[in-house]
């Protein structure tokens, strides 16, 4: 998710590129976003007998597109899918690779999809003109494999570790790790770096406190992983992960410091805000820091502080 929609700004078709499919590894590709509003950086990895796909993009059109390009890709081998949480431009065109593709993902993004999956259809639907065409014809699908907590897929001479890391800008949340290539994908988790974007922050969904998305960030930052492909933005290091933690951090701190001092709300919003657009002044979705603000107003307070 990225900027706020207005008439005057609609959101630009959320189109996969597969022009813009890049080896990062060997045997392993990732169609970058480039920065378009919607649209997810989508993993191809290889091993001898089979290949997954991390994430379809929004609705059946893309997911056809990078279906295709990923059975050609494959040249037989076997083909997997997972999707890094269930939000709709990650995973609403999974019933594309039913039949083509086994579809795994973890037990809490299982019931994020199941619970949540048709009011978030509905709430993208009335994002614009361009999103709507994108999720005609969404059908949402039961994966066909679910884990519990972590899972290693074997590929054929190359092993494939999902993680379920637990609530953090979803309750479903999966990172996947390619040890042997050094790389990560987040998701949603990380969308910092070049063309970043303010963290968006589900309501209900997401929890930024020390046990939540930024203890996450604390875990994936102490395994120094080499690449990190976040959900949208460019792909790069370990410093991606390091620049949300710090901005989660930061966020929390100034926001219950003025808690705690008993200031208003809407002071609190205005403040808050500002240090935030100070320090990030070329994020984009800046509607997004009011968002986390309220969640962790609503965090300190039910933890009662």
């Amino acid at each position: 998710m990225t900027a706020a929609v207005t008439p005057e700004h609609p959101i630009p078709d959320p189109a996969v590129n597969l022009a813009q499919a890049r080896e990062v590894a060997r045997d392993l590709v990732v169609i970058e976003n480039h920065g378009v509003q919607l649209v997810p950086n989508i993993g191809v990895i290889g091993g001898r007998e089979a290949v997954l796909v991390i994430d379809t993009g929004m609705g059946p059109r893309n997911a056809e597109a990078v279906l295709e390009f990923a059975a050609d890709y494959a040249a037989g081998r076997r083909l997997y899918l997972t999707t890094t949480h269930f939000h709709p431009e990650h995973a609403f065109g999974a019933e594309v690779f039913a039949g083509e593709a086994t579809y795994l993902i973890n037990r809490a993004q299982a019931l994020d999809l199941e619970r949540k999956g048709a009011a978030y259809l509905e709430m993208f639907r009335g994002l614009g003109d361009s999103v709507a065409r994108r999720l005609e014809e969404v059908r949402l699908i039961a994966p066909d494999q679910i884990y519990e907590s972590e899972h290693e897929l074997d590929l054929g001479g190359r092993r494939v570790r999902m993680r379920a890391t637990g609530r953090g800008h979803s309750l479903g949340d999966q990172v996947v790790e390619i040890p042997d290539a050094d790389v990560l994908f987040t998701g949603d988790l990380v969308e910092a770096g070049q063309f970043a974007i303010f963290p968006w922050f589900p309501p209900y969904d997401t929890d930024v406190s020390g046990i939540g998305w930024l203890a996450v960030m604390e875990r994936l930052i102490a395994e120094r992983p080499g690449t990190v492909v976040p959900g949208h933005g460019a792909i790069g290091g370990p410093e991606l992960l390091a620049e949300v933690r710090d901005y989660l951090r930061l966020l929390r701190e100034e926001t219950w410091i003025r808690r705690d001092s008993a200031v208003s709300e809407a002071t609190i919003i205005a403040e808050v805000r500002a240090i935030m657009l100070a320090r990030h002044p070329d994020w984009a979705g800046r509607e997004w820091i009011e968002n986390g603000i309220g969640c962790l107003c609503a965090e300190h307070a039910h933890a009662g502080h």
